[in-house]
């Protein structure tokens, strides 16, 4: 049977190497799940393969698209679907690496249809303080929200609506996704380092970044700030420092901590994989 081999974990871990090295040793290919270097105009904040990674190995869906063009969970299992099945026609194993747990899930199996808010819904919810969002996915749904990103304004919002629009968890109707195999056998491999080890990589990848230029990189993206792609780490703390308010220094430092927060939040989705 075809086989397609997840590389996952939490950011910094080092994945992208280990992806291709196992890409190399097997003569295959990568399938990027991470939801952030599909975009042209995010390279350093994002942490996209190196020239010399992507020299390597062939890697798909990475700086295919402009932070510009909408995309989502469900165009991209299309597009992915087809470029994994294309690939199987030479290659007994694709690999997969990423750190977005959503978009790894919609490789392992088919993304459910999420029921559709209406429209009085869906306002009184945009109208919510992000605090009161917070408190009520924490009441509707522990699971989800013990590894959502909860800076993330949009993914609060859809939890809730799917929560309040279906009468039930959000996270349950994303287990059903385990109902519908895929006609391939899926391997999850997590790499995992020891906390203290982790936090410490993470801080001196964020020192190279803005070593490398990243304040640069999100200086040039100040007109598109209002897009929920640029609300990622890394970006969203140096627009303040560009407008004038706050300083750099400061803004590295919340970078650092907000990227361990987030790298947390990965090691909890992770740890579902543990027991499939």
């Amino acid at each position: 049977m075809k086989r397609l081999c997840i590389i996952a974990g939490p950011t910094a871990v080092g994945k992208t190497a280990y992806a291709v090295k196992l890409a190399r040793e097997l003569g295959t290919e990568i399938i990027s799940c991470d939801s952030r270097q599909f975009y042209r105009e995010m390279r350093i904040g994002v942490a996209r393969p190196t020239d010399d990674e992507l020299a390597a190995a062939n890697h798909h869906f990475i700086a295919c698209r402009s932070v510009t063009e909408p995309y989502n969970i469900y165009d991209y299992e299309h597009d992915a679907m087809a470029v994994i099945e294309h690939l199987f026609e030479t290659h007994d194993t694709v690999v997969a690496v990423g750190g977005s747990g959503l978009y790894i899930d919609a490789l392992r199996a088919k993304p459910a249809v999420l029921p559709s808010p209406s429209d009085e819904l869906r306002a009184m919810l945009q109208q919510m303080p992000i605090e009161e969002k917070r408190s009520q996915l924490r009441l509707l749904d522990p699971e989800y929200y013990a590894r959502v990103d909860l800076r993330n304004p949009v993914r609060l919002q859809r939890a809730l609506e799917v929560c309040l629009t279906a009468g039930r968890p959000y996270s349950d109707i994303i287990a059903e996704q385990e109902s519908k195999p895929r006609p391939f056998s899926v391997e999850v491999r997590v790499l995992q380092m020891e906390p203290a080890a982790l936090r410490e990589r993470i801080d001196r990848r964020v020192d190279q970044m803005v070593a490398d230029g990243l304040l640069d990189e999100v200086r040039s993206l100040m007109s598109y700030r209002h897009l929920n792609t640029l609300n990622t780490v890394g970006y969203r703390e140096l627009f303040p420092v560009i407008e004038g308010n706050g300083t750099l220094e400061d803004a590295v430092a919340m970078i650092k901590l907000n990227t361990w927060h987030y790298a947390r939040k990965q090691l909890t989705w992770c740890r579902r994989y543990q027991y499939l």
